[in-house]
């Protein structure tokens, strides 16, 4: 899926826009195209992988449902109870660890990690870090 071409600093750009554009739309309920369309006109997006954007902001929500029961279990309350960013940040990454095989698993939670300690609450980084950790292990323990 990735492109080897595409520099980190443009994944990393694309994936703080996502977390923003998932964030808008769980809030807001709109047509992920019309979000797309609202960013790409509207958000400096110079520095972005938009293919990335593009792809994720539109598998992320067609994947809700098992991204959301994947995280489930390993979660310490309801879904309904989570900060609305750091569940967009929680999605993003479990559809990266998912279905991204080339993205290093510990490069996926760094990440996860610092958009949470630039869009999150307080220690909202540390609980993205140890969800991510142990949907990474489950992952990518399989026999």
């Amino acid at each position: 899926m990735t492109d080897k071409k595409i520099s980190p600093q443009a994944r990393t750009a694309a994936r703080q826009r996502l977390v923003q554009a998932l964030y808008q739309w769980a809030m807001t309920g709109e047509d992920v195209q019309v979000i797309e369309t609202q960013f790409m006109t509207e958000e400096n997006m110079q520095r972005v992988d938009i293919q990335y954007f593009h792809t994720l902001l539109h598998e992320i929500p067609a994947q809700i449902s098992a991204l959301d029961e994947a995280l489930s279990p390993l979660l310490d309350r309801p879904l309904t109870q989570l900060n609305p960013v750091e569940h967009a940040i929680l999605r993003l990454g479990c559809y990266e660890l998912k279905h991204c095989p080339d993205i290093p698993w510990r490069v996926i939670i760094n990440e996860a990690v610092n958009l949470a300690k630039k869009f999150g609450a307080g220690n909202g980084h540390r609980y993205v870090n140890g969800v991510l950790d142990k949907l990474a292990h489950i992952i990518h323990d399989k026999p």
